[in-house]
């Protein structure tokens, strides 16, 4: 059968007078038809008839998994469905609660929240924060042990999107020599967090995995020291710091023992527009169209690529983005855009109407 080269494209007639558009992305395959795009799973997990006519159904079996729903189930599945999917995939993760300054965290454990892709390690395999497999080569994997690990897949400051587009491949690339692991805590060891993070500190100084390190850890000595420390990693690129209460232990959830610390806010929003540039972006994207799980719509046209905003993320994508505070409406003010989330809870769908082009 046929297959699209990395970076290339194909046509294919479809019932329109416009043929369809079939790309392959950095191992992640697409389809402009309608039945790609309105499928409410990860965009690396679609498939549709154009695809499998070009590449074969063992070839798309393959790549999406041969237990992956066609796309008209894909479609008519309710959110809450998909959430509670989610739910029984996701692995046992400790979640973050926002700090509102309203705990003194001195002498809590300080380090930098990183700009990467959340990943578990349960021994054998990475997995999502909604239980999507990623498939790591095996020399990336190599003296990580047998034992569960929290940690995020990171490329480097500012490289969030790029980091994505490694993580996401399905085909065990090269590209993953780019990321390293980095391992912030032990869930499977039945202890504080100190005792966790000497146990993993003796891992993986002893088996020395060429792709995996502990992440920096330090004791925070007041407010004034947290402040000057967010202040030198947001001035470097970074997202922003997480502090973990000392002698806590590992709970699944959202939880007040883990808070994060930033300038600025994000969340995430659904595409459903392009909106076309002006000036030196004609002909490429001036702004994405979105909306917040609560329907609330706006555009976000800063922070793009010149790259991006010629391949803009096609409707129904879940994105991140970063901004201020919420104006009295409950938009965002100075939205910035910040990547594809490939990990995200599937948003609610609409009854009726279909998302704007």
């Amino acid at each position: 059968m046929a297959d699209i080269a990395d970076g290339e494209q194909a046509q294919m007639q479809g019932s329109g007078s416009k043929p369809y558009i079939l790309k392959n992305t950095g191992g992640v395959y697409s389809c402009s038809c309608p039945a790609w795009r309105n499928q409410s799973i990860a965009i690396e997990r679609r498939t549709c008839k154009h695809l499998r006519k070009l590449r074969g159904d063992a070839a798309e079996d393959a790549r999406v998994g041969g237990d992956a729903p066609p796309a008209r189930a894909t479609r008519a599945k309710s959110a809450e469905g998909d959430a509670e999917e989610s739910a029984e995939k996701a692995p046992p993760l400790l979640l973050a609660q926002s700090w509102e300054n309203d705990v003194d965290l001195t002498d809590w454990w300080m380090s930098e929240k990183l700009d990467g892709v959340r990943a578990y390690w349960d021994g054998k395999r990475f997995w999502s924060r909604l239980g999507n497999e990623y498939l790591a080569p095996e020399w990336f994997t190599a003296g990580l042990p047998d034992f569960p690990l929290d940690g995020e897949l990171f490329g480097g400051r500012k490289r969030f999107q790029r980091t994505v587009s490694v993580v996401r491949r399905q085909d065990k690339s090269q590209d993953w020599k780019e990321l390293m692991f980095l391992v912030f805590d032990a869930p499977g060891v039945d202890a504080d967090f100190e005792q966790r993070l000497e146990r993993c500190r003796e891992w993986l100084g002893a088996a020395k995995p060429a792709y995996a390190q502990w992440h920096p850890h330090e004791r925070c000595q007041g407010t004034v020291h947290l402040r000057a420390e967010l202040e030198r990693v947001e001035g470097l690129g970074g997202e922003g710091l997480m502090l973990r209460k000392p002698g806590s232990r590992y709970e699944v959830g959202r939880s007040h023992t883990l808070l994060k610390v930033k300038s600025f806010k994000d969340d995430e929003a659904i595409v459903v527009g392009h909106v076309a540039g002006a000036g030196r972006h004609k002909g490429r994207l001036g702004a994405l169209e979105v909306e917040l799980r609560n329907g609330k719509g706006f555009s976000v046209g800063t922070g793009f690529s010149d790259a991006e905003r010629g391949a803009p993320p096609p409707v129904g994508t879940i994105i991140t983005f970063r901004y201020q505070e919420l104006s009295n409406d409950g938009v965002p003010r100075f939205p910035s855009y910040i990547g594809v989330r490939i990990d995200a809870a599937p948003f609610p769908m609409k009854e009726k109407g279909k998302a704007k082009r």
